[in-house]
């Protein structure tokens, strides 16, 4: 039945049958044959046809949904039989929220291909709560976030402490001074902030409960890049992981604001698909804790 969902899932993602039929080296009309089979076996049709393309119905898109789950299971279980034998090697699939996977984990991808290089990882970065459904649904092996995790979901660890500090441009008036600022000063100042569902808005966020502060303006980017290059030519401040701004502080493009109460502490956090680790998922991760111990 998994050769039967792979036929189907790829004619979903190709959109018609020769695309699928021509990727998985097969005759159009044996792909047809299977996707005629697994629509008898489950009941109900699933796809909606016509010359030019194929589309899913209501029916099609549950079935959709489940197959990449159990194949990707399916796959999970395979690579976990050949690993008792073999080497760390084979693919690795990771995510990692923003700061995390744009900042830190190219180093840990570097370090890990210089030691196992027979290890293959893919890499997705999406924001926290993108990289927690990933996981569940058996998307990804691995997936690191930053903040609070809420849902009660196994797999879980805690495996460093970010410090999240707030930065502004050398030339901005907050820096003129340089005595310790209080929360309370910055109300009147623009907040240029990442999206919500993001760790690090997540983070500004709880910083302003806690100190029952809110900003008068806010301003919200998808990228923290674009939030630096805006902070730098002084459009407004930031609350930043220490990790994402270490270039800038090093060149003098940001400085730090010295505010009472601060840094900001969140932690970074690994889940997990699945109890059981192949040998390649397991020398990421211990590669990964050295990085950070470091």
């Amino acid at each position: 039945m998994d050769h039967y969902l792979e036929v189907f899932v790829k004619v979903v993602e190709k959109g018609n049958f020769s695309k699928a039929a021509e990727d998985l080296h097969m005759t159009q009309p044996a792909v047809s044959q299977y996707i005629k089979v697994l629509e008898e076996s489950v009941g109900a049709r699933l796809l909606e046809r016509s010359n030019k393309f194929v589309r899913l119905n209501k029916a099609g898109e549950i079935v959709f949904h489940h197959a990449k789950e159990i194949l990707a299971l399916y796959s999970n279980m395979q690579y976990l039989i050949d690993d008792l034998t073999n080497k760390a090697s084979g693919p690795i699939a990771i995510g990692a929220s923003y700061t995390f996977g744009e900042y830190i984990l190219p180093h840990i991808i570097a370090r890990l291909q210089a030691k196992y290089p027979l290890i293959t990882p893919t890499i997705q970065i999406h924001n926290t709560k993108e990289i927690i459904d990933l996981v569940q649904t058996h998307q990804l092996d691995i997936g690191i976030v930053e903040g609070q995790i809420n849902e009660k979901i196994p797999n879980v660890e805690i495996v460093s402490e970010d410090k999240m500090v707030i930065v502004a441009s050398p030339l901005h008036p907050l820096l003129k001074e340089q005595s310790k600022r209080k929360i309370s000063e910055l109300g009147k100042e623009t907040w240029i902030l990442r999206e919500k569902g993001s760790g690090t808005r997540e983070a500004a966020e709880h910083l302003f409960q806690h100190f029952n502060f809110t900003p008068k303006k806010i301003m919200e980017f998808g990228s923290t890049q674009v939030i630096k290059e805006s902070v730098e030519a002084g459009l407004g401040i930031s609350l930043l992981s220490q990790w994402a701004i270490k270039k800038e502080l090093m060149y003098g493009f940001l400085e730090i604001v010295d505010v009472e109460g601060l840094p900001f502490k969140r932690n970074f956090s690994i889940l997990t698909s699945s109890p059981y680790q192949t040998k390649a998922l397991q020398q990421f991760i211990e590669t990964l804790r050295d990085y950070l111990g470091d």
